[in-house]
């Protein structure tokens, strides 16, 4: 199959598998389930899921095992989402080309949403079709400890303290190891755990996963700040307007697209060990890139 028609496939399925999941929006409370679809279902890329999918490639991880793994980590990222737009955090009024949750409903609505839907994540890796329990144990640790104060949480917090302050690159890669980084490298083990990848492949995978992670805030930033609105499907240049330290702030666009240039490098060399069976990964990697530039 080749790698567009891939992609197209998981995003399908990626899709298919999460409105099964999502409770529908006519069992009660109303409301709330249907804002629940809103925020998750119809939107999105599913970065998260390819690469789930993509790692699950290498060890012939089961499809289906791999589509609960997907789906808890692409819910929680569309928590991230909801709880990022609300006014108290960085207070946007558009994701994915639609208006954000708090603007369609309202705040109240919004956090529970974002609430429900975390918890919805960690179900999903505890129902059939979810590996043995020795895997569903180590994954829902991987994806509880990826999303916490250690994880996302936490690079969430370092973020709105960095606000108007001036950061080394090294400071700036550490929040966002954290703040993107971790659910990213979470996306990836969770596929290798699907296919019960031993310590080894997993320890090449996390290398991979950090890579990437930095790869994709880093054309992140660079799409902030040369893609309009309408492009981007959401508020364009809202981290320069918020006055928050990007790698284009701190770097330019030339450095950073440069900086680009060589995570996407480092990260096609630690899949090199998995000789044809990285493909995906590495064409997931490229996507990343050229996605922009």
């Amino acid at each position: 199959m080749k790698f567009a028609d891939w992609m197209s496939a998981v995003q399908d399925r990626t899709e298919t598998a999460l409105a099964a999941l999502l409770p529908p929006a006519d069992a009660l409370p109303g409301r709330l389930h249907d804002a629940m679809r809103y925020a998750v279902l119809g939107g999105g890329k599913r970065v998260r899921p390819l690469l789930c999918h993509a790692a699950g490639a290498v060890f012939d991880a089961p499809a289906a095992e791999l589509d609960r793994a997907a789906c808890a980590v692409e819910l929680i990222h569309a928590y991230s989402l909801v709880h990022d737009d609300l006014p108290c955090m960085d207070d946007d009024t558009l994701r994915r080309g639609k208006p954000t949750v708090h603007v369609e409903y309202d705040e109240a609505t919004a956090l529970l949403v974002g609430d429900a839907l975390q918890s919805l994540a960690f179900q999903a890796l505890t129902e059939d079709g979810a590996p043995s329990c020795q895997s569903r144990l180590s994954m829902l640790a991987l994806l509880a400890q990826a999303a916490g104060s250690r994880g996302m949480a936490g690079g969430q917090a370092i973020d709105l303290a960095a606000v108007g302050q001036a950061l080394t690159l090294e400071e700036l890669e550490q929040m966002h190891i954290h703040k993107t980084g971790a659910l990213i490298r979470a996306s990836v083990l969770l596929g290798a755990h699907c296919g019960h990848a031993d310590e080894d492949a997993q320890k090449r995978l996390a290398h991979f996963a950090n890579r990437i992670g930095l790869l994709f805030q880093v054309v992140d930033d660079i799409l902030d700040a040369e893609a309009n609105t309408a492009t981007l499907g959401k508020t364009a240049g809202k981290d320069a307007a918020q006055n928050k330290p990007t790698y284009v702030s701190l770097l330019g666009i030339r450095q950073a697209k440069a900086l680009a240039g060589e995570l996407r490098d480092e990260a096609l060399a630690a899949l090199a060990p998995f000789t044809g069976r990285g493909e995906r990964l590495a064409g997931l990697t490229r996507y990343i890139v050229e996605r922009t530039f």
